[in-house]
C-alpha cells in the first residue's frame, strides 16, 4: 500500500480525504485550515444582504414553489443550503476558493474508489448530527437520495442517472454503485444534500411550506417574513465547526436576506444602511449609481475583486423546439444583428468582453482553427457534421462600435431568404404570409430591455418583429419549466470542472423533461456524444479537447445569443467587516469574512 498525501491506494482502489478527477488534491489528509482563511476570525455580528424577487417556499428540493435558494445570485453568498453533503467544495454554495474541482470530506471521513469509478464507498464521521442532536448515518443517506429521486427536483434525475445503487454497508458506510464509471461521479454523489430520514419520514417532503425543516449545517432558519425576509442563525454547536474544511468560515452569527422586487428600490435601501453588502451586476449602475455622501466619505467600499472563475453563460436562448427557432438560419440572422460593441461603448462604458464560448473564462474555448486532435475525436459524427464544420468561423461578428452594421444586416438577409422568408410591406413573412416574430421573456427586471432595446432596432430594421414582456418569478419560473417561451435571457452557471449539469443543459435526454435548464431544446447526436465522452474521459486532456468540441458545436448551431462577462467581482459595502487579504481566486469569499471590531 503507498501513501501519498494521505491518499492510501491497493489494488486499484484508492481510500482518501478528498477527491479530484484527474489529479493530485492540494491540501494533504493532516491539513489544519484551507490556505485562503483566517483560522482565528472572530464568531459574531450580522450581515445582511440583498435578495432579488421574492419566496414562498423554504423547501428548496422539489419543484413547486420558489425557495430562497431558487432566487437570482443567492448560491454564492454560501448560507441558502442548510443540509451538509458527504463532501464539499463542488457545489456552488460550498465552493473551495483556492483548487478548482476538487472537493474534501464533510460529512464523510473518506472515500473509497476503484480505478474505473464503478463504484464508491463514503465513511461517515461518527460524530456527524443533525441540528436536534439525531446521528447521521447511512441509512440517512440512502434515503435522502431515494427521496430526492423520487419526489425532487428535475435536476437530481439528471444529475444521477448514472447511479444504479446506493446501499448501507453498516451504520457508517455507504456504497454507491454506478452503471457507467465516470470520474466525476464520486464529486456528484458527494455534493448531494443529505437529509433527516427520521424528520421526513413524519412530514410532507413534497409540500412547499414557509415551515424551516430539520437539517445539519452551519446555519439554520431562525425567522421568515413571507416573501420578504429570512433570518439564518449561526449554529452555536454546529457538529462540523472545527474541521480543517470549515475553520474559519461561517463567522456570522446572523445572516439576513432582505428581499425587493425591484433593484433600483433595493438600492436605495442599501444607500439607507438597510443591508450591509451589494453585489452589482449592471456596468451602467456600477459606474454611475455610487456618488452620494457615504461612499465619498468612505463608510461604504466599492471595489472590483478580481478573480479566476470561470464565467456564467448569459445568452438569449432560442427556443428550438418550434418554429421560428428550429431553423439554424433564423438563429444565424437573429444573432448577426446583436451589436455588442455598440452596447458596449454606449450602455456599459465599455466594462465588459463579448462571450465568445460556451465556457467563459475557462481552457475549455474551441481553438480556432480546429486541431487535429479535435478532427479525429470526431471522425465517427462525420455523417452528422456539416461539411464546413471544422473551418466555419465560429466567432460572434466584430462591428466598429458605430452602430451601422449594413454588412450584417445583408448576411442576415440572404440567410432567411434562403430559409424561404421574404419581405412583404417592410417585413419578413414565410410562404404563408406569415411574419417573423418572437418575443423574449424575463422577470421583472428594470434594466434589462436598455440591452434589448438596441437589438430589437436591428431587428426591426429588416423586418423582424420583436418584443418583450415581463411576468412576475412565479409565472416566469413556470413558464421556463414548461418552455413556454420564443427567446429567454437566462444565466447558466459554469464550474471549473462540469459535470452533470452538462446533460442538463446540453443533451437530448433532457430537452423534454420540465424543469430541466436544457433552455434552447438541444437534441443533437453529436452534443449527445461529446457529452458523454467529457463525462466518461480518463485523462484530463481528452476531458478538455471534448469540452473544446462540444463548445464548437454549440457556437456552430448557434442555440442563442452570447451576451458579455467580467472577471471580477463588481461589490460595494458597508465598512463593518474584515475579510482575509488576498482574493479568492474561484469564489466571492463571504464565507470567510468577519465582523470588525468596534
Amino acid at each position: 500500500m503507498a501513501l501519498l498525501l494521505g491518499v492510501a491506494c491497493h489494488a486499484e482502489v484508492t481510500r482518501s480525504h478528498g477527491y479530484h478527477p484527474f489529479g493530485n488534491l492540494k491540501y494533504p489528509a493532516d491539513f489544519q485550515h484551507l490556505d485562503y482563511v483566517n483560522p482565528d476570525a472572530p464568531k459574531g455580528g450580522t450581515m445582511r444582504l440583498y435578495g432579488q424577487g421574492s419566496f414562498d417556499s423554504l423547501n428548496p428540493y422539489i419543484l413547486k414553489g420558489i425557495s430562497p435558494a431558487d432566487t437570482p445570485g443567492m448560491q454564492m453568498y454560501g448560507v441558502t443550503e442548510l443540509a451538509d453533503s458527504l463532501l464539499m467544495g463542488n457545489q456552488s454554495h460550498n465552493r473551495l476558493g483556492d483548487e478548482p474541482g476538487a472537493a474534501y470530506g464533510l460529512i464523510a471521513e473518506w472515500v473509497e474508489y476503484p480505478h474505473d469509478r464503478s463504484w464508491a464507498t463514503f465513511r461517515i464521521r461518527e460524530q456527524a448530527h443533525f441540528h436536534d442532536g439525531h446521528p447521521i448515518r447511512a441509512e440517512d443517506v440512502v434515503f435522502s437520495f431515494e427521496i430526492l429521486l423520487s419526489k425532487g427536483k428535475p435536476e437530481y434525475t439528471l444529475q444521477l442517472a448514472d447511479l444504479a445503487d446506493v446501499k448501507a454497508v453498516d451504520p457508517l458506510t455507504v456504497k454507491f454503485t454506478f452503471k457507467e464509471g465516470r470520474k466525476d461521479l464520486p464529486l456528484v454523489v458527494g455534493s448531494i444534500p443529505i437529509l433527516p430520514k427520521h424528520y421526513w419520514e413524519k412530514h410532507d417532503f413534497e409540500r412547499a411550506t414557509l415551515t424551516p425543516s430539520l437539517s445539519s449545517g452551519p446555519y439554520q432558519v431562525s425567522s421568515v417574513k413571507p416573501g420578504k425576509q429570512v433570518v439564518f442563525q449561526r449554529v452555536k454547536d454546529y457538529w462540523a465547526a472545527d474541521l480543517p474544511v470549515n475553520r474559519g468560515r461561517y463567522n456570522f452569527d446572523q445572516v439576513i436576506f432582505e428581499f425587493f422586487r425591484d433593484a433600483d428600490v433595493g438600492f436605495e435601501a442599501f444607500k439607507s444602511g438597510d443591508y450591509d453588502l451589494h453585489y452589482d451586476y449592471s456596468s451602467k449602475h456600477w459606474a454611475t449609481a455610487y456618488d452620494f455622501a457615504a461612499v465619498e466619505q468612505g463608510q461604504i467600499i466599492k471595489q472590483e475583486i478580481p478573480h479566476q472563475m470561470p464565467r456564467p453563460v448569459q445568452a438569449f436562448f432560442f427556443n428550438t423546439r418550434s418554429a421560428p427557432f428550429n431553423d439554424l438560419n433564423v438563429r444565424k440572422a437573429a444573432s448577426l444583428l446583436f451589436d455588442f460593441e455598440w452596447s458596449n461603448r454606449n450602455l456599459f462604458s465599455n466594462a465588459y468582453s463579448r462571450t465568445v464560448s460556451w465556457f467563459p473564462n475557462s481552457p475549455y474555448t474551441a481553438p480556432v482553427p480546429a486541431t487535429a486532435e479535435e478532427q479525429a475525436l470526431l471522425a465517427d459524427q462525420a455523417k452528422h457534421l456539416p461539411d464546413n464544420f471544422f473551418s466555419a468561423d465560429i466567432h460572434p461578428p466584430v462591428n466598429d462600435g458605430s452602430g451601422q452594421i449594413r454588412n450584417r444586416m445583408r448576411e442576415a438577409l440572404s440567410l432567411l431568404q434562403e430559409s424561404g422568408w421574404r419581405l412583404q410591406d417592410h417585413k419578413l413573412v414565410n410562404e404563408q404570409g406569415k411574419p417573423l416574430r418572437f418575443t423574449v421573456l424575463n422577470y421583472h427586471n428594470p434594466g434589462i430591455y436598455r440591452i434589448l432595446a438596441p437589438w430589437f432596432r436591428n431587428l426591426q430594421r429588416l423586418g423582424i418583429e420583436a418584443d418583450y414582456r415581463e411576468v412576475e418569478p412565479a409565472a416566469y419560473k413556470e413558464r421556463l419549466d414548461n418552455f413556454d417561451y420564443d427567446v429567454v435571457l437566462f444565466v447558466l452557471p459554469v464550474r471549473d470542472y462540469p459535470g452533470p449539469e452538462l446533460t442538463d443543459y446540453f443533451a437530448s435526454s433532457s430537452a423534454d423533461i420540465p424543469g430541466s435548464k436544457n433552455l434552447a431544446g438541444i437534441s443533437h447526436p453529436v452534443v449527445d456524444f461529446l457529452v458523454r465522452t467529457a463525462l466518461s474521459a480518463e485523462q484530463e486532456a481528452e476531458y478538455v479537447l471534448s469540452l473544446q468540441a462540444l463548445d464548437r458545436m454549440l457556437r456552430y448551431q448557434h442555440y442563442g445569443v452570447l451576451n458579455y462577462h467580467i472577471r471580477h467581482h463588481r461589490v460595494a459595502w458597508w465598512d463593518r467587516f474584515s475579510r482575509p487579504s488576498e482574493p479568492i481566486p474561484f469564489g466571492l469569499g463571504l464565507d470567510t469574512w468577519w465582523m470588525k471590531n468596534k
